[in-house]
């Protein structure tokens, strides 16, 4: 990597993605943040110092998404891309609003494609790109809905892309576990191993850092998920139906 990296963050204007980019800024990076908020981002923007850019843009929009590749292919190469917008709404799948249900499946799914295919060509050789799935993504769980069903497709994305571009990009995927956000905090349920957003920061960094092609955390949950979702359906389902018990 140069010694001053360009990173992209989508997705900046709260949570994980604002934690992240104080954690690049502190290194030194050049900041281009985007999200659908122009006001937060331009707080933060300011907050960071005069070297980061504020650039709106809407994940589920392809034309949002182009308009604002065009003004970075202006600015010069990426050295990462960091994919970290989503959007949730938690219920179980008989209660859930159709319409919110597309919404859903258009930003984080769909949106997670439209960054497959413009990120690249912004992209330096070698730079890397990742995509935010999630552990929800891992099995499907009780309450999980369409949010965990987009975060799989996500998952599966990731690994088709870094076949793709092997030799080419360095696809990361990132995983998390529950992260104190605007997103989790309306959650009626107990959700263990929580991390604040500052922490899941430093993880996502430190593990974009390694050669993992996966950065997942907090690890008590996340590998019992990973076993959970390695064990023969006879086993793993009716250990899952319990919880809806």
């Amino acid at each position: 990597m140069p010694d001053v990296e360009t990173i992209w963050i989508i997705g900046a204007s709260d949570g994980i993605g604002a934690a992240l980019a104080h954690e690049y800024a502190k290194r030194g990076a050049r900041l281009i943040l985007s999200a659908r908020s122009g006001d937060r981002l331009q707080k933060l923007a300011s907050a960071l110092g005069p070297d980061h850019i504020a650039l709106p843009l809407d994940v589920e929009d392809r034309a949002s998404f182009e308009a604002a590749a065009a003004q970075i292919a202006q600015i010069g190469p990426l050295d990462r891309v960091v994919h970290l917008a989503a959007q949730y709404d938690p219920g179980k799948i008989s209660d859930l609003d159709p319409n919110m249900a597309a919404h859903i499946v258009t930003t984080n799914l769909t949106g997670s494609f439209h960054v497959a295919q413009i990120a690249p060509p912004l992209m330096r050789a070698g730079g890397q790109l990742a995509l935010c799935g999630s552990v929800a993504g891992y099995f499907g769980l009780p309450q999980g809905q369409i949010y965990s069903a987009t975060k799989a497709g996500v998952i599966n994305l990731a690994q088709s892309l870094r076949a793709e571009l092997a030799g080419r990009f360095d696809v990361r995927l990132i995983s998390p576990g529950f992260v104190d956000t605007r997103l989790t905090q309306r959650n009626d349920f107990r959700m263990p191993a929580m991390v604040t957003p500052e922490t899941a920061a430093r993880a996502i960094l430190n593990g974009l850092n390694r050669r993992r092609f996966e950065v997942h955390f907090p690890r008590r949950l996340t590998l019992a998920l990973k076993l959970l979702r390695i064990l023969p359906y006879w086993l793993s389902l009716p250990l899952t139906g319990k919880l809806t018990q």
